[in-house]
């Protein structure tokens, strides 16, 4: 994360879509991050929605008003909750009212900035959208029906503003002519700005998605078309998608016309199942889900994922191009000549997904004539599990963004296996598009860690970034990609994980040719400057900033600092890039989200020279009831001395003094770290907004609960020590430091503390309630993985197998210590959890071994959802569920063994004294919480 600017950061933590990265990803900048290719849409997103704005579209929903109960297959009344069959449920009114706010649209600039679209949707979707049939192969979930990746949300509406001189917005023009319930994705611009693409897809009589057609609007009336004349050509976009050419036409990657029959499975198998190596190889791989599993399988991979390219015009022209493949990636160069054409192709594999089968990339006339072959990588099944460790061959093959057709890409020397010591590890190698007289690749630059990605401005100033994850060592480099008498320079040379010292990430600006270059700033004197806008941490919280800094002196000048006293500001885009060439300082005009603790985030434009700030949108509370909500960044010391930090939310009107302590619940997610300094360091910000999502922990102020987010809950390997040998000893001490702090400070009743979290956050959640029983009475466990031996090869950064950390793997499993026991624990799983590690038989074993030791526990696995829940029965189901056991073991203390006996969780809000008698327990006698926290 370490490498990702403020807006990416937030992008990742609130489901946003970004505007063009601020700092280098390993894809150039030629579109705005995770939309589609050669789009020149900037698009951002109010922090609070409580549904993931996907860049394929809005959130999944079939309305903002939340469906009746009964409609909805919701109930109140109470079922037997012994039994394996109830019905969903639905949590207490002040919880529904929260997660079913309407939710905000998603913005989007036009590439000249002088228009923005409002990307509307809708609120949660229903359960009959996650139980459409859905195929599962080589890692990528399919709907059949659509031909597209299934569960895909979507928009449901197109507004267009006007953005006025003065910055504020003209009245919205809505886009029309699409049909009525039309889900729309995919929404780009064309480079001039003057049409808008997207997909529209329409639910069918039997409940089933409709296929995708592509639709253009002209921007200036707001009227939508199809694209194509015929109905019968349909999107593909299980890969890509479709690409904006020029600004009349666009490369679409569509089902072949000529596709036969789905094929059909054989009724008697044609032989067994075999795989073999009896060549010996060392091929070690992560738990992956979703896996080819057969032939039949693999032919219905290159069924759904077959496209045939077309080239589409605006006057209606059609014309195929190339053979149908699986493509999985079409990019134009920037002076639109030529196509890199990437594809995948058998053999296939059976343990590994399709990113690591056989890929070539192709390079292409516009018109589709082929002109050579750039790489034929083989299968990849036996890349080292080490981090850092990476793919042979040439990767990262990108175009230059401020060259018309240069491309660029790195190849390891390493073999890809990073325990492997070789100077350099990567070279980064640039070459033309079609190269003249026999000319070699180009060296651009050699590195001794692994390569991060490259930020371009021009033939004299490129930026290259190198990492090496075990010592959170990063650089980022100088090069003159053009200048050959010019040699590198090391810019910055610091550790990922002292974020103290981040200096910042180049702000981009957008080319004539619609591609994204670092912006350079013309001031009075001759240097060459440009823009670094950074999130500014520091001990008492972040304070973002934006930098005019010196590349060749390396000085520099604080232009923008956000407020620090009530809020919280960020740099979120350039917006005065309209023209290439350096940018006048006294010109420059950046758009910003400015928020606090009790208003929702906003976005401005500050304008120089005066820095004039004008407001441009004015979203409402999204939760009113919450809005006088108490809110501290506060700091604590582990017994070993290191710094701690977390975030304490308490209710509205809450009075320490004349209410007492509360129930507490702390929600936490362990993070690894190679250094003391580091991770006491403060990350966040006091004054940011409370966004409260879906699943968010927050919920539960409305209920009268204090909230302890995100307690930090570092595990430290410093040196050639690894972290997680001492990580239960770790989570424990970090635990009681956090449960004392809140103790001390007579918000949280020391019998009255449950602890929670999601993932590796459940994984936490089982551990303290085994190692650390005197510290919570009760905890939350959802979509954990609980025993490491089912993760022999490695899991989230520990890339030991079980055979070289037997004891590691043995003493972190909570599965091992389920005799341990003896606190009720709320276990939650998706029944079709797809994320590497933690399938659904993790919880069920778990549930198993707790059960057969007489723990007090519950086990509710929900169908149709992943690793994250997303249908409203489903988020409504959990949040009662997580409701009842906070009613009954942790403000109640009820721990006796009939579990299903219900305490009253009607709509009034919990009596802020904390309720219920304290329950004697000897064990009970100690202080411990948790880490930071994935809200939602």
């Amino acid at each position: 994360m370490s490498s990702l600017s403020i807006f990416q950061r937030a992008c990742l933590r609130f489901a946003l879509l970004p505007v063009p990265p601020l700092r280098a990803p390993l894809r150039p900048p030629r579109r705005p991050l995770g939309l589609p290719r050669r789009s020149a849409m900037s698009s951002v997103a109010p922090r609070l929605s409580h549904i993931a704005a996907a860049a394929a579209g809005g959130a999944a929903g079939e309305s903002n008003e939340p469906p009746p109960a009964a409609a909805s297959g919701l109930a109140q009344e109470d079922d037997d909750l012994s039994s394996g069959m109830m019905g969903y449920r639905l949590p207490p009114k002040e919880i529904q009212d929260i997660v079913d706010a309407p939710p905000l649209p998603v913005l989007s600039f036009s590439p000249s900035k002088d228009k923005i679209l409002f990307l509307k949707r809708r609120a949660l979707p229903p359960l009959s959208d996650l139980a459409k049939p859905e195929e599962k192969l080589a890692g990528v979930r399919i709907d059949g029906h659509s031909n597209t990746r299934s569960r895909m949300s979507f928009y449901t509406g197109i507004g267009i503003h006007r953005l006025m001189e003065d910055g504020t917005l003209g009245p919205e023009k809505e886009v029309h002519g699409y049909p009525d319930g039309a889900r729309i994705n995919f929404v780009t611009w064309s480079q001039d700005g003057r049409h808008l693409s997207f997909s529209v897809r329409v639910e069918e009589e039997d409940n089933t998605s409709g296929k995708l057609r592509l639709w253009v609007a002209d921007v200036e009336s707001g009227e939508a078309r199809p694209l194509f004349k015929s109905p019968e050509i349909h999107l593909n976009a299980i890969f890509d998608s479709f690409v904006w050419i020029d600004n009349s036409t666009l490369l679409v990657c569509t089902i072949p016309l000529s596709r036969g029959a789905l094929p059909q499975k054989p009724s008697v198998p044609s032989g067994p199942k075999i795989q073999s190596n009896e060549t010996s190889n060392v091929v070690q791989v992560r738990t992956f889900q979703d896996l080819l599993k057969d032939e039949y399988d693999a032919d219905l991979f290159d069924y759904y994922a077959t496209s045939q390219l077309v080239l589409a015009s605006l006057d209606g022209t059609v014309k195929p191009i190339g053979p149908p493949a699986v493509y999985t990636s079409i990019d134009p160069s920037p002076d639109d000549k030529y196509l890199m054409i990437s594809s995948i192709h058998r053999p296939y594999s059976y343990i590994v997904p399709c990113g690591r089968f056989p890929k070539k990339v192709e390079l292409w006339t516009a018109d589709g004539n082929f002109i050579r072959e750039l790489c034929d990588l083989p299968l990849a099944e036996d890349i080292p599990i080490a981090t850092s460790s990476v793919r042979k061959g040439k990767r990262s093959i990108y175009w230059r963004p401020d060259k018309p057709s240069m491309l660029y890409w790195v190849e390891t020397q390493d073999g890809g296996d990073a325990k492997v010591e070789v100077s350099p590890r990567d070279i980064v190698y640039m070459e033309n598009a079609e190269p003249i007289n026999g000319e070699q690749p180009e060296i651009l630059h050699k590195l001794d860690l692994r390569y991060a990605g490259t930020s371009w401005c021009d033939e004299s100033l490129a930026l290259v970034y190198e990492s090496w994850y075990k010592t959170r060592k990063t650089r980022t480099w100088v090069v003159s990609p053009d200048k050959k008498d010019v040699s590198s320079r090391i810019l910055f040379d610091r550790s990922s994980e002292d974020v103290y010292s981040d200096p910042g990430s180049p702000m981009l600006r957008r080319t004539a040719m619609g591609t994204y270059v670092i912006a350079k700033i013309k001031k009075q004197d001759e240097s060459t400057y440009i823009l670094l806008n950074g999130m500014g941490a520091t001990p008492e919280g972040n304070v973002p900033f934006l930098d005019l800094f010196d590349i060749n002196t390396g000085s520099k000048e604080r232009i923008w600092q956000s407020d620090k006293e009530k809020y919280y500001e960020t740099v979120v885009a350039l917006m005065s890039d309209k023209t290439d060439g350096e940018l006048p300082l006294d010109q420059l005009k950046i758009l910003t989200s400015k928020e606090s603790k009790t208003e929702n985030t906003q976005y401005y434009l500050q304008i120089w020279p005066e820095k004039k700030q004008v407001q441009i949108t004015n979203f409402p509370h999204p939760y009113p009831q919450l809005a006088s909500l108490y809110k501290e960044m506060i700091r604590y010391q582990r017994k070993d001395g290191v710094q701690l930090t977390a975030t304490l939310y308490l209710p509205p009107g809450y009075d320490p003094s004349k209410d007492g302590p509360l129930p507490c619940l702390v929600w936490s997610y362990p993070g690894e770290f190679k250094s003391k300094d580091a991770a006491g360091q403060v990350r966040g910000s006091p004054n940011e907004f409370p966004g409260i999502g879906a699943t968010s922990p927050l919920l539960w102020l409305a209920r009268g609960f204090a909230i302890l987010s995100g307690p930090t809950i570092p595990i430290i390997g410093e040196g050639d020590e690894e972290a997680n040998d001492r990580y239960v000893e770790q989570l424990v001490a970090s635990a009681e430091a956090a449960v004392e702090e809140v103790v001390r400070r007579g918000v949280a009743h020391p019998d009255k503390i449950a602890v929670g979290g999601h993932s590796y956050g459940a994984f936490m959640t089982a551990n303290l309630l085994a190692h650390a029983p005197h510290l919570f009475c009760c905890g939350i466990a959802r979509s954990g993985a609980y025993n490491r031996t089912l993760t022999p090869f490695g899991f989230q950064n520990e890339d030991r197998t079980l055979w070289e950390a037997t004891n590691t793997y043995v003493e972190m499993s909570p599965f091992m210590s389920a005799n341990k026991i003896k606190k009720p624990i709320l276990l939650i799983h998706g029944e079709q959890d797809n994320n590497s590690g933690t399938l659904t038989m993790q919880s069920d074993r778990f549930f198993n071994a707790l059960k057969g030791h007489g723990a007090l526990s519950r086990l509710v696995i929900l169908p149709f959802e992943s690793h994250g829940y997303s249908a409203r029965e489903s988020i409504m189901h959990v949040l009662w569920e997580t409701d009842r056991w906070l009613q009954n073991y942790c403000l109640n203390g009820t721990s006796k063994t009939d579990s299903d006996s219900v305490v009253d969780t009607g709509n009034k809000t919990l009596s802020t004294s904390g309720g219920g008698a304290p329950r004697e327990d000897p064990e009970e006698k100690g202080f411990s919480s948790m880490q930071r926290s994935l809200l939602w």
